[in-house]
């Protein structure tokens, strides 16, 4: 199970300070993840990877809107690259990613984010009996996207399918609705397989993925009764260190300059996170809408949350339901007795 963070913003943001400075920052949720659903092996050591845009895109230059990514096999908390990269390099949207391997070798090829023209995708989880519809899905796909993938990962094909959904997958430019509906339909065909190949494990599909203008990602697994890998989101005016390795989200006025998702806080501050409840697809619009949306489906059930009309937008939002806010809760004690034992830790070294 491995861990990733999207970041999307007005303004860049130096890469530090969502990698590698705060106290669980993505590097720190390598080797130190608190929420994986399998709790055996908190590592995510099997690589990484960081992907951004370039800050001063320039018109009709199809370089400066197609993403820059760096992987490696190393883990995350022992890559010196990593840091140094990440004091100097400013985007106005990131993609982060620690990987668990849960298929696929341990390669540079494997290892997330990937991407395909302007577009960028990773992914947490896992497509339960992937071998039994792989061919399946090879199939399915036309001859540039088969030849697309380099390597062996659920994950990639899965990005291999999504983008057989869009109309031109090769276009320069993508409206966030297109996107949305290629998710959905992503996750609609996983799961008419599943259900031919009479694959009753639940599928884990936690995917993200970008045109470097609109983020899409769903939080989702193919059960009615068990919960997805968690996914938070964060929005404000400002993130901000208010001291070394405490980062908090300023929320100045109504305004949302700034949206994270992330498989696990960032910060300690309470009211910064949101749970995104179980089977809902999230949108953030190139103006910075936040839209989030039940998936109705075979395995939709109304107790994972209530739709709400969002003021001039044609699209519903979800308030998160009670058995996600009671999992905030328990997270929030888990962080806090973890800023605790930091705080106990750092005492120590000073004394």
């Amino acid at each position: 199970m491995c861990r990733f963070l999207l970041y999307k913003g007005k303004q860049p943001i130096l890469l530090a300070h969502l990698i590698t400075r705060p106290k669980h920052s993505i590097v720190n949720q390598s080797f130190d993840s608190r929420l994986r659903l399998d709790t055996r092996r908190p590592l995510n050591g099997d690589g990484f990877g960081v992907g951004w845009y370039d800050n001063e895109t320039r018109e009709n230059d199809m370089e400066s809107i197609t993403p820059c990514i760096f992987t490696s096999v190393t883990p995350a908390w022992n890559n010196t690259n990593l840091v140094r990269l990440a004091e100097k390099i400013r985007s106005p949207l990131v993609f982060a990613h620690v990987r668990a391997s849960t298929s696929g070798a341990v390669s540079e090829t494997n290892c997330h984010p990937w991407s395909y023209g302007r577009l960028m995708w990773m992914h947490n989880g896992g497509i339960a009996d992937f071998e039994k519809i792989k061919r399946k899905l090879q199939n399915s796909l036309p001859e540039e996207l088969f030849l697309f993938v380099q390597g062996n990962t659920d994950s990639e094909w899965a990005f291999a399918l999504f983008l057989s959904f869009l109309s031109n997958p090769n276009a320069n430019s993508f409206e966030h609705q297109e996107l949305k509906e290629a998710m959905l339909k992503t996750v609609a065909q996983l799961n008419a397989w599943a259900e031919e190949y009479d694959i009753t494990e639940p599928s884990l599909l936690n995917f993200a993925v970008t045109d470097g203008q609109s983020v899409v990602c769903i939080r989702y697994i193919s059960s009615k009764t068990e919960e997805a890998a968690s996914l938070y989101f964060s929005s404000g005016t400002r993130f901000e260190c208010y001291r070394p390795g405490h980062y908090r989200m300023v929320k100045a006025d109504r305004r949302e300059d700034i949206v994270v998702v992330a498989s696990e806080p960032l910060t300690f501050e309470k009211a910064d996170w949101l749970t995104i409840p179980t089977n809902n697809i999230l949108v953030v619009t190139p103006k910075l809408n936040v839209l989030l949306q039940p998936i109705k489906d075979k395995f939709y059930t109304t107790e994972r949350g209530l739709e709400v009309k969002i003021e001039n937008e044609e699209d519903v939002a979800t308030i998160p339901e009670p058995k996600a806010q009671l999992f905030k809760a328990q997270v929030e004690g888990q962080m806090q007795q973890l800023q605790q034992q930091q705080q106990h830790d750092s005492s120590i070294l000073v004394g």
